[in-house]
């Protein structure tokens, strides 16, 4: 306990949240949302230092997050037959890349936005993006926004969570169930998107 709190309240926990970030895209287990949401309850605990600054904080963890995507994105892009066929075989990566495929031709990337919130959702998006040879332009910026909303809203937690509750471990459970509270309201969301057959 007392080498994470000693982390946390250190620059080197920039380095720890972008890379948990970074590679949740293929390692879903990470828990860099937890991570993101203790160094934000650290930061409304902060009097005498500015480790962890809010700001820098979210800056980091939305600008991991478009990285981790644009890897995953470019891998998959690359992938060849061997991922095309292993796509094929998994029915959740065939739908999400259909429902990919319909948000973006329409002109709207709600789908990226949501993933990013449900478990595994932003690996399943990124790497369809990729694998469908999506256009960068129709992806990335979703992608963009989808990281910055997700940062925010995970210092938000820790950081007002802390302000209400007091920078307790108490706090940050309550904002880190409010964040899995979030993560089940978008998987739930993506079910009941509509496939491109039901939507026309």
């Amino acid at each position: 306990m007392e080498s994470l709190a000693s982390l946390v309240g250190s620059p080197w926990i920039y380095v720890v949240v972008a890379l948990s970030v970074l590679l949740d895209v293929f390692l879903p287990v990470l828990p860099s949302g937890v991570l993101v949401i203790t160094a934000a309850t650290a930061a409304a605990a902060s009097t005498a230092t500015d480790v962890p600054d809010i700001v820098v904080l979210t800056l980091c963890a939305a600008t991991a997050s478009v990285l981790g995507d644009l890897v995953a994105y470019r891998l998959a892009w690359r992938g060849g037959p061997r991922l095309d066929r292993a796509i094929a075989r998994s029915r959740r990566l065939t739908r999400a890349q259909e429902r990919l495929g319909a948000a973006l031709a329409r002109g709207g990337g709600a789908l990226v936005v949501l993933a990013r919130f449900a478990p595994a959702g932003r690996s399943v998006v990124s790497l369809g993006a990729g694998a469908a040879h999506r256009r960068p332009r129709d992806f990335l910026p979703w992608s963009a926004l989808a990281g910055l909303t997700w940062a925010a809203y995970s210092v938000a937690l820790g950081y007002f969570g802390a302000h209400w509750l007091g920078a307790t471990w108490v706090a940050t459970a309550v904002s880190v169930g409010a964040l899995f509270g979030a993560g089940a309201g978008a998987a739930f969301l993506m079910r009941r998107h509509p496939r491109p057959s039901e939507a026309s």
